[in-house]
Formats: C-alpha cells, sequence, structure tokens
C-alpha cells in the first residue's frame, strides 16, 4: 500500500516537466509500480505536486495494477488542488486502455466526496462513448450516488439499465437496488426488487425487514421476519438488529421475549450490534430492568452499548440515572464521544427539568469535544429551556442559532407555551411556525388548547376553522395493550372491541372508585365550550383510558399494565393514571408520545414535570 502525503501538498514552485518526464517513460515503459513510487517520493522529498498531465498516467498506472486503492488515494489529490475540470479533459488516456477500473475509480471517487452530479456525468459520457463494457462494481458505485442524491427519478432510471445490461440476479446488485429505493423513500418499489427475486439471500431479507421498520411499518417487518424463518436461512446479527427494532417500534414485549430466546439458542447472544438492539428494545417496551440485566452482560461495551442504556433512561426520565452512567462511562472507558451520545444526555435534562446540567453538556460538546450541534441537539436544549419555564432564554437560544435551524426549533417552544398557559407568546411563536409551515397540524393543533386552557373560546374555534379550511385533520389518538401476546387498540368513545360491553362497565366501575379516592376531572384542555359536565363526560372515554379498562379485565391481579399511546397524554388522563395506580394497586407503563411515565401508588415517575 503507496502513501501519497496530502499534507505533502504545497504551493511551492519547483521544475514539474523532470517529474511529468521520468513518470511518463515510467509509464510507456511498463513499470507501473515504479510509476506510483516515483509520485510518492516526489510529494514527499519535494513538495512538488503534479498538474493535468501527471494525473492521467497516474491513473494509468493505477488501472494496469488493479489498484482501486491507490486510485481513489490519487483521486483525493485531484480534487484536493482543483484539477477534476482539467483532469478529465484528459480522460481519453485512461479510456484508450478501454479500462473499466479507470471509470469506476474516478466515478466513485465523486461518489465518495458527494458530488455525485459529476459521478453521473462521467457515467453517462462513458456509455455514449461505448469504449468500456459495465460490470457490477460501476453499477454498485452508481447505485451508492443515487442513494446519496435520494433522486427517486434517477435512481428508477439506474434500475431499468441495471435489468437491461442483465444484472438481475445478481445478489449484491439486487441488494443495493433495494436499499437505493428504500432510501430514496420508495418502499413499494422495494418490496418489488425484493419479490422479482426467486433465490433471496440473508443479505436481501435483512434489507427489506429492515426497510419496513425505518420506513415505519414495523408489523410488516415482523410477517417477514416469520416468513424468513420459513425458510432454510438463518437470521444474523443484522437481521436480528433489525426486528428487535421493529418490536421497539411496536412496543411488542412478548414478540421481543422470543427473539431474545431464539438469539440465545442460536448463539448471538455475546454479539454486541444483538445485544445493543436487545437494550433499545427493552427500553422501548417499558422494561428499563431487562434492559439493565442486557446492558450489565455486556463484557465489552462499546460507545453504542452505552448511549443505547443512556438513551433508555433519558426516554424514562431518569435524567439522574442517565447522568451517572455517563460519566461511569467516561471513567470505565474513556472514549471518542459522537452527537448520538449528546442528544440522550440533552433528552434526559430535558425530561427531568436539570437545566444547569443540560446547559452544561450542551457547552461541553461544543468546547471540550468540538461536535457541532445539530437539529436534534438544538430540539433538546430549546425543549429543556421551554419546559422549565426559562422562555427570555430560550427565545434568546433560537435568534442565536443557524437560520437553517431555527425554522425546526419553533415547535418544543410552542408545546411549551401549552404547558405554561403562555397565550402571547404562544401566539407569536404559532405564527412562526405557519409561516414556516402551513401545512403542519400539530401547530394549530397545539394553539387551540393553549386558547381552550385559557377559555378563550372564539380564538379557539377560529384556530379549529383555520385548520378544517386548509383541509388539515388531527391525528387521531390510540392507544394499544398487549395482553398474552395479542394486541388490543381503543381509540377515543371506541365500541369496536368485541368485548367493549364489558370494557365500559369496568371503566365505570374505576370511575366510581376514583371518585371516592379524591380524583376530580381536569376540563380546562377540552376543546370545546361545554359545560362541566358534559366535558368530564367526554374525556372519560380517551383511548388510554379503555386500554386500562380492558387491562384490568384480561390480566391477574397486581400485574403490571403497559400501554403504548401515539399522542401526548393530556393532564386529566395523566390524574387518571395516577388514581387508578393508587386504588388498583398496580404498576401502569405508559408510553405516549413524548417520553415513558411509571404510575404507581398515585404517583408518576415524572414528578408531573412532562
Amino acid at each position: 500500500m503507496r502513501h501519497f502525503p496530502l499534507n505533502s501538498i504545497t504551493s511551492k514552485k519547483r521544475p514539474l516537466y523532470l517529474f511529468n518526464l521520468k513518470i511518463r517513460n515510467s509509464t510507456n515503459n511498463g513499470n507501473f509500480a515504479d510509476t506510483l513510487k516515483i509520485y510518492s517520493s516526489m510529494l514527499r522529498d519535494t513538495h512538488v505536486h503534479g498538474n493535468s498531465f501527471t494525473f492521467p498516467l497516474l491513473f494509468k498506472a493505477c488501472a494496469s495494477l488493479n489498484s482501486l486503492h491507490d486510485g481513489r488515494k490519487l483521486h483525493a489529490h485531484v480534487l484536493q488542488l482543483g484539477f477534476q475540470q482539467e483532469i478529465f479533459v484528459q480522460t481519453s488516456l485512461l479510456v484508450d486502455e478501454r479500462s473499466i477500473l479507470s471509470w469506476t475509480t474516478i466515478i466513485g471517487g465523486y461518489v465518495s466526496v458527494g458530488n455525485v452530479g459529476e459521478a453521473f456525468n462521467l457515467f453517462n459520457r462513458m456509455r455514449k462513448m461505448g469504449c468500456v463494457s459495465q460490470d457490477m462494481v460501476l453499477f454498485v458505485k452508481i447505485i451508492s450516488g443515487c442513494v446519496k442524491s435520494g433522486n427517486l427519478l434517477l435512481a428508477s432510471s439506474v434500475h431499468s439499465l441495471v435489468l437491461k445490461s442483465g444484472f438481475h440476479g445478481e445478489a449484491s446488485i439486487d441488494n443495493s437496488v433495494l436499499n437505493m429505493y428504500s432510501k430514496c423513500g420508495d418502499i413499494v418499489s422495494a418490496r418489488r426488487v425484493f419479490e422479482m427475486v426467486d433465490e433471496k439471500c440473508i443479505f436481501l431479507w435483512t434489507s427489506m425487514i429492515a426497510a419496513n421498520t425505518q420506513h415505519g411499518y414495523p408489523a410488516e417487518a415482523l410477517d417477514l421476519f416469520k416468513s424468513l424463518l420459513r425458510t432454510d436461512l438463518k437470521p444474523n446479527e443484522a437481521t436480528i438488529a433489525s426486528i428487535l427494532s421493529a418490536c421497539a417500534d411496536l412496543g411488542s414485549l412478548s414478540i421481543g421475549n422470543e427473539i431474545e430466546h431464539y438469539v440465545k439458542l442460536n448463539g448471538l447472544a455475546s454479539n454486541q450490534q444483538v445485544q445493543t438492539s436487545l437494550i433499545h428494545m427493552y427500553c422501548k417496551c417499558g422494561r428499563i430492568d431487562k434492559a439493565e440485566e442486557v446492558f450489565a452482560g455486556v463484557l465489552h461495551k462499546d460507545l453504542a452499548v452505552w448511549s443505547s442504556m443512556i438513551n433508555g433512561y433519558a426516554i424514562h426520565g431518569m435524567g439522574n440515572e442517565a447522568l451517572k452512567l455517563f460519566h461511569r462511562m467516561q471513567i470505565t472507558k474513556p472514549c471518542s464521544l459522537d452527537h448520538v451520545v449528546f442528544t440522550s444526555i440533552l433528552l434526559a435534562c430535558s425530561h427531568s427539568g436539570l437545566v444547569e446540567d443540560g446547559l452544561k453538556y450542551y457547552k461541553s460538546m461544543k468546547d471540550d469535544y468540538g461536535i457541532e450541534p445539530g437539529i436534534e441537539h438544538y430540539t433538546c436544549l430549546v425543549d429543556l429551556l421551554g419546559r422549565a419555564g426559562h422562555f427570555d432564554l430560550a427565545l434568546k437560544t433560537i435568534q442565536e442559532m443557524p437560520l437553517q435551524v431555527q425554522a425546526q426549533v419553533w415547535a418544543p417552544l410552542l408545546s411549551s407555551c401549552r404547558k405554561h398557559r403562555k397565550i402571547e407568546l404562544g401566539e407569536y411563536v404559532a405564527k412562526k411556525l405557519l409561516d414556516l409551515n402551513p401545512g403542519n397540524t400539530s401547530s394549530y393543533v397545539l394553539m387551540g388548547n393553549i386558547y381552550t386552557s385559557a377559555g378563550k373560546w372564539k380564538e379557539a374555534a377560529k384556530t379549529r376553522s383555520m385548520m378544517r379550511n386548509k383541509g388539515l385533520v388531527k391525528e387521531p389518538g390510540w392507544s394499544q395493550i398487549e395482553i398474552n401476546g395479542s394486541v388490543h387498540v381503543f381509540m377515543a368513545g371506541d365500541r369496536s372491541h368485541h368485548r367493549s360491553a364489558g370494557v365500559y362497565e369496568k371503566l365505570n366501575e374505576l370511575n366510581t372508585k376514583l371518585k371516592e379516592a379524591g380524583y376530580v376531572a381536569e376540563t380546562d384542555m377540552v376543546v370545546h365550550d361545554l359545560e362541566n359536565e358534559e366535558k368530564e363526560e367526554s374525556m372519560k372515554v380517551h383511548s388510554e383510558r379503555l386500554a386500562v379498562a380492558w387491562g384490568l379485565i384480561g390480566t391477574e391481579p397486581g400485574t403490571t399494565l403497559t400501554i403504548i399511546k401515539n399522542l401526548q397524554t393530556c393532564g386529566d388522563c395523566h390524574s387518571f393514571l395516577k388514581f387508578t395506580s393508587k386504588v388498583t394497586g398496580r404498576h401502569l407503563i405508559v408510553r405516549d408520545g413524548q417520553r415513558f411515565h411509571h404510575f404507581q401508588l398515585g404517583s408518576c415517575s415524572c414528578k408531573d414535570f412532562w
């Protein structure tokens, strides 16, 4: 492997023609290895760099030696020196040799540095000249370019060319095309590619399962996994990691437990990718204790393992535990931290009201670790300040952010305005959001809730009317509960369940006990201008209440109930769940659209900070 020291390239002017002459003579005589040695010594000893006459000879040497590695390093020099336009005027020197490696090296170089447009220009030029045959490596490079560009039309064109070139059925090409469609957001075309392949390898199965999981179709991913188990193929660690992610999204603890059992039986329990995915799955399914067990069993923890457990504590509102683990990680295994672990730390501080700690770690991320904040860090920071009521500082922080980021961080501030009932500020923030994204339903809903909580019925009605006039519809809330492996889903006022009569009877019985225990409905967030009695009745049938009632019917006394909810739970349901845990003696775990709540003996793990 040759060393071409980039830091040796300077602007010093020395006679270059002598080096070019030596390089040309060496190349013409077929001494290709010597050609590259001459260039390497030229950089190291004289600090002279090549020009548009040097690089075609060097690329020719790489092509003749079949050295893709050296070709890529040379291409990096070309880009750094700004010769990319000149150098490709001279590509005929390479084309004359009809070397596919030459084209692949240069095209791959453009893709690797993100210049996808130039890569495709060169690819089209190559096809028009018809001077080289296309091979699988070249197609993989071009497909990678489609993935980076995210251009679906371009992806379809490349796929068509793949089919015309007869590469359909080649495992690496099929897998690349499937991933290409997935990354471009076309899960339907990805599935078509999958179905077209008769002899599916485990990598293709894994890619299809992962694609469904990443695009929000975890149930379809589980169906695919079950189909895979009926074949002669065995899932690998990547397959298991993808399906555990689907279980995490679904909140399906029973299937997650089954997969962990499969993992142990098939010798994958010590695989770190699988262990990390198990920690994530158990955290998202509400079993932080099981996640801790898996974490403790990992012998050599890498950053991903630590981050997964820290994030688990964060989403469960266990801020102090997250920070303690972060400190333990730094002492036990000092390592280069990344943006992911700092996102989890800031999230933990936000959900636990640890403002000073959050600000400290945000500053440390930039000053001590050189990590530039991304949108996820900015969002967490604004959420942290807003939740704690530091609105002046939150506004100042937003104004100091890059303009392209500001558009995405107003939403958590609007949510905080609702929590603290800051009407005027809420109106200002909502206007900002609606100017930037007039089709964002949640902004109208949040603003409507702010008006409602303040008793401003006309303003609330106007907000709802604006939303309707734009054809926007609020996302319906639902809650699910898993009992004995069966998932039951409820919506507000739902009577479609096969035991609906029993569910409502149990709920009425529970409501009576709650009133006797001192529960009083919080009616100020109901969106309609109704009498208090009507408001109370409308809240009695919220989806999580129906799910809890079914859980009380379908399980033995003392059984923990886990509810998965798509939207943030309302204040009254939060109060309802606290009282329910008290009168029933049940541990209720609720994962809403924001975080986890653990209700036990009349109190919540969030300490009413959520």
